[in-house]
């Protein structure tokens, strides 16, 4: 094997490019790096030798499908929901697929198909999923090998702003998808705790949230990712009594952002026809009970139950949301009308760097003594380029796109890098690139 093909030229797959290139003399690999923007495409490839810029409508099937036969390892940083027919025409054409999104049930139900294929379909092996499953599924197995019993399980991750740069009441700035930030918690949160199943519908997932302090790190907060309960079989977690993996922010952040959701400001169902003739202020006279505009900060605070002094409110204030100024969007939903203005008011200025924050917290029993073991891991971006969202999110899928180049992976199927000959490797390279995890135990007796 020596052909890659890398579908999607986006911020995250730079670092994943840049790795490919690196070591694509060493390994006689060519590399094709195919995009909608083809200037976006040579850019990524810098006029290598070994690569070649390819400009690809991801719609039009028969022209992906061509391009797949061309290649024998497919890494596709496309968004999820064009995964399943790109791994149809792997199977197909028996090459393997490597993604960083969660795997769907239409993705799972290759598995068959793909094993007759002799093709391995990888998915979740970027950061969140990814660097997440590589390093608890460590601890997991690093416990069970000496006897331990699991008994609770909490995984946390967020994409942030470095703290030197983190200077706006939100304390936060985007470093990643926007329209994803928007839209999160748009779906019933499901997690174990004390040994019970829990539901958060979307109306409270910003209302149930958890503190969480990461030693020399700070103080953060989380609420609840979609469905903690699919990894309990997964990790072989049986025996917990809590499961549960959430989305970090700062603290506040949860309460503030609530208050959006209340409005309806973040319902993506309906488009508003439009919406360029209206002001900020007017859309959120829509959304007010009442009919005053002008006393529509009072009003505001009311419906929140808050006043206008309170910290809540001046971040709504200083969102622009009672200014007179137009709205940029044509014809949007709430949610990308607010995509929008938040583009505008949370964009990283040049120069500035995101972080990205993890942390494990496994308590486990282990010859009648009760432990705890935390993992956290800090990334700081470079550039706004070589950003640690890319980094973090690239760097997994190339090192895994290596090991399968090599021959050293002999999986089949649809799978998660979970087993050793994946996590293993992928982990200890990943320390040669500064993404290390501090690990701590703890007696809780």
């Amino acid at each position: 094997m020596n052909t890659i093909l890398v579908l999607g030229a986006g911020l995250s797959s730079t670092y994943l490019i840049n790795y490919l290139i690196a070591h694509a003399a060493t390994y006689n690999w060519e590399i094709t790096v195919a995009d909608g923007n083809l200037e976006t495409a040579k850019l990524k490839t810098n006029n290598n030798p070994l690569t070649k810029a390819v400009c690809i409508n991801a719609n039009d099937e028969q022209a992906v499908s061509d391009l797949i036969k061309q290649h024998d390892v497919v890494i596709s940083m496309l968004p999820a929901f064009m995964h399943v027919p790109i791994a149809k025409n792997c199977i197909t054409h028996k090459k393997h697929l490597i993604t960083a999104s969660y795997i769907s049930n239409e993705m799972q139900e290759l598995h068959t198909q793909a094993i007759e294929a002799g093709v391995l379909l990888l998915n979740e092996c970027g950061l969140d999923p990814g660097i997440d499953h590589l390093s608890a599924i460590k601890l997991i197995h690093e416990i069970k090998d000496k006897g331990g019993m699991i008994t609770s399980f909490k995984s946390f991750c967020g994409g942030l702003v470095s703290p030197k740069y983190d200077d706006n009441p939100w304390n936060y700035k985007f470093t990643w998808n926007p329209r994803n930030v928007v839209v999160a918690g748009q779906s019933t949160a499901k997690y174990l705790s004390q040994g019970e199943i829990k539901f958060i519908p979307p109306s409270r997932i910003f209302t149930e949230t958890e503190n969480i302090e990461i030693e020399n790190h700070g103080a953060y907060e989380s609420y609840a990712n979609r469905d903690s309960l699919g990894y309990i079989n997964v990790y072989g977690i049986e025996n917990a009594q809590t499961v549960l993996r959430g989305t970090l922010r700062k603290k506040g952040f949860s309460k503030a952002w609530n208050n959006l959701v209340k409005l309806g400001l973040t319902d993506d169902s309906f488009v508003i026809p439009n919406s360029d003739e209206m002001t900020y202020r007017e859309l959120l006279n829509a959304f007010t009970p009442g009919d005053n505009i002008n006393n529509l900060e009072q009003r505001v605070a009311s419906f929140l139950n808050i006043t206008t002094t309170n910290q809540e409110f001046e971040k709504l204030k200083w969102l622009g949301l009672f200014e007179n100024q137009k709205i940029t969007c044509k014809a949007g939903s709430p949610a990308a009308i607010l995509q929008a203005l938040l583009q505008q008011k949370w964009k990283l200025k040049e120069g500035e760097l995101d972080r990205i924050v993890m942390y494990h917290e496994l308590e486990y029993k282990v010859n009648n003594k009760q432990k705890k073991v935390t993992s956290s891991l800090v990334v700081d971006g470079e550039t706004q380029v070589l950003t640690a969202m890319a980094k973090t999110v690239g760097l997994p899928l190339a090192i895994a796109t290596k090991l399968i180049m090599l021959n050293k992976i002999q999986l089949k199927g649809v799978h998660l890098p979970l087993l050793p000959e994946l996590y293993l490797p992928i982990l200890e390279e990943l320390k040669t690139y500064g993404i290390r995890f501090e690990e701590k135990e703890f007696s809780l007796e």
